[in-house]
């Protein structure tokens, strides 16, 4: 278990190793209205109005606001399907919830729908998001916007350890589900496009994705991001712009290996990157 104060370390960390220019937030998903603590935003109570979770999202990761949405928040439905927080009708399984809009068929928005990942209703009660940095609660998942060069980091991080690279279900529907629910029930790492209601609604930038992460990653990706900046995978990137660029010593190593002959000898030494 990582404590409260590790946890806001380790978000300063993350946003300036990464150099963020919105917060990493933490979600908790929630089982019932105790766990929502004094200083959260309930947005039917103090705003006055319901809000879509990207919206929510956005608060905490913009502003560093800790928000709490229940059902009588919710104004997006897909999120309250996603969450588990009701019972989708018949409507939504015969694929109407898509279908003209973005499926061009029934079938179609079925398939979509019967996809669709979802929390098992009832699972929990709502959803809380807070930046790391201040966090008071014990999150499930971490959301990093980014954008492909911090991602292209982030993915380094992600296979470093195993070798094997990340796999997921990526689509442009459903950002707040795809990106808390997949990386929740799979308990492993997820990339998400910002979907249509997160750029309309959130304000989500054309050059930002999510990153997201189940607790128990935090720590093999934190070490991940250590072991790389040795080899000089660390934000910005060195740019190298010139003929023959410099290559990893075992770059080399394996380009000899394939018959390469032009990476045989003493001359090559001068574009083998040391670091």
């Amino acid at each position: 278990m990582t404590s409260l104060d590790a946890y806001k370390e380790i978000g300063k960390e993350l946003e300036n190793r990464l150099r963020l220019r919105t917060y990493p937030i933490g979600i908790k998903l929630l089982k019932e209205d105790s766990q929502i603590p004094q200083e959260a935003i309930r947005p039917m109570k103090d705003i006055g109005s319901r809000l879509a979770t990207c919206q929510a999202f956005s608060m905490s990761r913009r502003e560093g606001d800790t928000v709490a949405m229940m059902l009588r928040d919710m104004w997006c439905p897909e999120s309250v399907i996603g969450f588990g927080l009701a019972e989708p009708p018949d409507f939504y399984f015969q694929g109407r919830h898509r279908f003209p809009q973005s499926t061009e068929s029934l079938d179609a928005g079925k398939a979509w729908a019967e996809e669709f990942p979802r929390l098992q209703v009832g699972e929990i009660s709502g959803i809380l998001s807070a930046p790391m940095h201040s966090t008071t609660f014990e999150p499930d998942v971490f959301i990093l916007y980014c954008d492909i060069h911090q991602l292209g980091t982030l993915l380094l991080a992600a296979a470093c350890k195993s070798g094997h690279e990340l796999t997921c279900t990526v689509g442009a529907k459903g950002g707040c589900v795809y990106s808390v629910v997949c990386a929740f029930q799979k308990q492993d790492y997820q990339v998400t496009v910002p979907c249509p209601g997160d750029r309309r609604f959130a304000m989500a930038e054309h050059d930002e994705i999510i990153f997201s992460l189940p607790a128990a990653k935090l720590k093999e990706l934190m070490t991940s991001l250590t072991y790389l900046d040795k080899y000089a995978y660390r934000l910005p990137l060195r740019c190298i712009m010139h003929p023959q660029p410099e290559l990893p010593a075992n770059y080399v190593e394996l380009g000899k290996l394939m018959n390469m002959s032009w990476m045989e000898g003493d001359e090559l030494s001068k574009y083998i990157h040391k670091k």
